[in-house]
């Protein structure tokens, strides 16, 4: 099971951001707590399977159909996800540990109570997801595919995300810390409360325009000044 820690409370402006000298609110990240865990016996994957309680550890599952499938309470260690495809699948009080793959299709699933660690992925599809109280520690992430999700409560921790697609999605109680955030899209996305500072780099290729409601720092609004001006139709001479 997992517990949750309570973050501070702060006012919101009317752009949905924190208001004039209101605090930023935190995001809440889970405390897993798991249980004694049973080894998964190695079975392929069943859609629409309900699977509580169990560890996976070195399990190769690529090309599997797990769509709809329910995980709780439960380890996933060292996973083979090339392809497998997690479609409306729900992760609930459950740790993932150096899963590797290209293609893992998770669109429209559900994280909540969730802990990513040291992960190796490309073109991961979590678009129209929900994730809550999530962490992503460590790791890399290639072409993260967000568009339309909705994230609350979710700190990118010590992980590279490169070219990762916010489009669309709505972003509240967001943080980064020390991570890479490189080619982010955050076309038409909404963010409330999120927390920047700690991406370096923080690059975003498209919707800087959307970046109400984000904190950056001082370093990072320098840096940003050349796309910020691009935006607004100034045009910069030496």
């Amino acid at each position: 099971m997992a517990r949750t820690g309570n973050g501070g409370t702060g006012g919101n402006g009317a752009n949905g951001g924190p208001a004039g000298g209101a605090r930023l609110r935190p995001a809440r990240r889970p405390e897993l707590r798991l249980p004694a865990l049973e080894p998964y016996d190695g079975a392929e994957l069943e859609p629409d399977g309900d699977y509580d309680g169990l560890e996976f550890r070195d399990v190769d599952v690529a090309g599997q159909d797990g769509g709809g499938a329910r995980f709780m309470d439960c380890a996933l260690t060292g996973c083979g996800l090339d392809g497998t495809r997690l479609h409306r699948a729900r992760f609930l009080d459950t740790r993932l540990t150096a899963p590797r793959g290209v293609g893992t299709d998770l669109a429209e699933s559900t994280l909540r109570d969730v802990e990513l660690v040291d992960a190796r992925l490309g073109g991961v599809q979590l678009h129209g997801a929900v994730l809550e109280r999530v962490v992503v520690r460590g790791g890399k992430i290639d072409y993260l595919n967000l568009r339309r999700a909705r994230l609350k409560d979710v700190v990118f921790e010590g992980c590279v995300l490169v070219e990762p697609d916010f489009g669309g999605a709505e972003l509240t109680r967001v943080e980064f810390v020390d991570c890479a955030l490189r080619g982010a899209d955050l076309t038409a996305a909404t963010l409330r409360d999120v927390d920047l500072r700690g991406a370096a780099p923080l690059e975003i290729a498209r919707g800087v325009d959307r970046l109400s409601g984000a904190v950056i720092s001082t370093g990072q609004l320098l840096d940003l000044a050349p796309v910020l001006a691009a935006e607004a139709g100034i045009r910069v001479e030496g």
